[in-house]
């Protein structure tokens, strides 16, 4: 478990840096398949049979900040920032997109604010996700 209030500095910090992971048994199918190719022991964690194949993970609890770091992505789906407190257990990207498609599906649950003293990160107007294709439908 970890907790942490999104900021840009948090972020570039203690969250961006956390790689993704997956089990060696894995690798050759994903490769097989045209995925993973540009995979490697310093932009992913590889687990084998007897644990973490690198030589040492970059943060105690990586694992964890790259399950934050994938909620944060998929969040951005919903094309605002957002303000509140998420938590979860076993997420993954298939809840963040039912999250986002719940969200998106019930506008009274939420409000667009404007707060001045919150800095706000924004994504270039090239990288904004098509909300239609990038919920699924």
């Amino acid at each position: 478990a970890a907790s942490f209030r999104v900021a840009a500095d948090t972020f570039a910090e203690a969250i961006a840096p956390a790689r993704t992971f997956g089990f060696l048994r894995e690798v050759e199918t994903l490769r097989r398949s045209g995925l993973a190719l540009g995979g490697s022991l310093d932009n992913a964690v590889v687990i084998g049979e007897t644990g973490v194949l690198n030589n040492r993970l970059r943060f105690e609890d990586e694992f964890v900040r790259h399950k934050i770091l994938d909620a944060i992505g998929d969040l951005a789906l919903l094309g605002h920032p957002v303000v509140g407190h998420l938590e979860a257990t076993r997420a993954g990207h298939a809840l963040h997109a039912a999250l986002c498609r719940r969200l998106s599906e019930s506008p009274d649950a939420w409000t667009i604010a404007v707060h001045r003293e919150l800095p706000v990160m924004e994504l270039p107007p090239v990288l904004r996700p098509a909300p239609g294709l990038a919920l699924g439908s």
